[in-house]
C-alpha cells in the first residue's frame, strides 16, 4: 500500500475519533476542572491533602451543571463568602455526605 493511502487512512481515523467527541461533554469537563480549582482551596482550609481532594470530588459530584458553572466563576480569585456558603451547602447534601463517608472524609465544620 502506498504511503499516501496509509496517511489518508490515519487522517480519516483521526477525524472519525474527533467527530465522536461530544463538544458539550468536553465543555462540562473543562468547567468541572475550573470549579475544582475554586472548591479545593476552600476545602483545604479544613482538610489535609488527599482528604481535601476526595471531599472536593464529592462536592462537585453533588453539584448540578448550573452550580458548577457558578463555582467556576470565582476562578483566579479567592472564593467569596457566597461561594464558600455554596460549597458548604453542597457538602451537606445527602449524596455528598454519603460520598464523604465512603471516602473517609469527615464532615466540614460550620
Amino acid at each position: 500500500m502506498p504511503v499516501y493511502q496509509s496517511k489518508a487512512r490515519i487522517a480519516l481515523l483521526g477525524f472519525g475519533l474527533l467527530a465522536a467527541c461530544d463538544p458539550q461533554a468536553l465543555a462540562d469537563k473543562a468547567m468541572r476542572r475550573t470549579a475544582e480549582t475554586v472548591v479545593r482551596p476552600v476545602i483545604a482550609r479544613e482538610l489535609p491533602g488527599n482528604v481535601a481532594e476526595a471531599a472536593t470530588q464529592c462536592v462537585l459530584d453533588a453539584a448540578g451543571n448550573d452550580e458548577i458553572r457558578a463555582l467556576a466563576r470565582d476562578v483566579g480569585v479567592e472564593a467569596g463568602t457566597l461561594t464558600v456558603d455554596n460549597i458548604r451547602n453542597l457538602a451537606t447534601r445527602p449524596s455528598a455526605t454519603a460520598c464523604f463517608a465512603r471516602n473517609g472524609v469527615p464532615p466540614l465544620k460550620g
